[in-house]
């Protein structure tokens, strides 16, 4: 399917930013790309096409930035504060540039915004979703990593804490918490098959947790024939988004 590329100027980040669009009509889901970091990544592995019908119909528009993960989350050479600090600004360039784009470009300003992403990206996915309810209302997160220590040698300063839900959500109370249970939902999709380890151990706790603090949450466990690869995210896809976007 042909997408839209574009170059988003972002200050946050201090360059331009690779953005590929695809759909003219429906809702804005936003793609983080897994640890490859690559915009054009859902396209390329057959995601985008494995999507084509609710694209073809109108009910969903993707909208596919590149992630600075090379600089924040799998810099491991690098102190973890400086780290954190690339990560804070990818954030401030998905919320600042990214969604104010999403809604000009739909033409609706408070339009609510899905998020969704593999592997590493269903991480991104489900922390945006977390911190910011009000703008991304679904988060869609196939063989996500929840712990982000895993990531940062198991050093937690507070940038890490705030970014890592395995440790946040057990704190979230009153109204940070009520935010969170009022304005989004979050699916999580994870199989028990090859290359899965800590994803599914992640997943279970992460599903369990959310169930705790009451957060609206799916958990969807594949068997062991399942594997952790794009074969098998297209399937997962093909059936949570049709569930999500009727």
């Amino acid at each position: 399917m042909n997408g839209r590329h574009l170059l988003l100027e972002s200050p946050a980040l201090g360059r331009k930013v690779h953005v590929w669009c695809f759909g003219t009509f429906g809702l804005p889901v936003v793609v983080f790309p897994s640890a490859a970091g690559f915009a054009h990544e859902w396209q390329h592995q057959g995601m985008v096409e494995a999507l084509g019908d609710l694209l073809a119909r109108g009910k969903i528009k993707l909208y596919c930035p590149e992630s600075n993960v090379s600089e924040a989350w799998t810099a491991k050479h690098t102190a973890v504060e400086q780290r954190m600090a690339r990560h804070s600004a990818y954030e401030k360039f998905i919320l600042d540039t990214l969604v104010p784009f999403v809604r000009e470009d739909c033409r609706w300003n408070d339009i609510p915004i899905a998020a969704a992403g593999c592997s590493l990206g269903g991480m991104y996915a489900a922390l945006f979703a977390l911190k910011h309810p009000e703008t991304f209302r679904k988060a869609l997160c196939f063989s996500g990593r929840y712990l982000s220590t895993e990531f940062t040698q198991g050093q937690q300063p507070a940038e890490v804490y705030y970014n890592n839900p395995l440790a946040f959500i057990p704190g979230l109370e009153g109204a940070d918490l009520d935010r969170v249970r009022r304005h989004t939902h979050l699916t999580l999709v994870c199989g028990r098959g090859a290359f899965e380890e800590g994803c599914i151990e992640e997943t279970l706790a992460m599903g369990r947790l959310l169930g705790r603090k009451g957060i609206p949450n799916t958990t969807d466990i594949w068997g062991l024939d399942s594997r952790h690869d794009w074969a098998w995210w297209k399937r997962q896809a093909q059936l949570h988004f049709a569930r999500a976007f009727r």
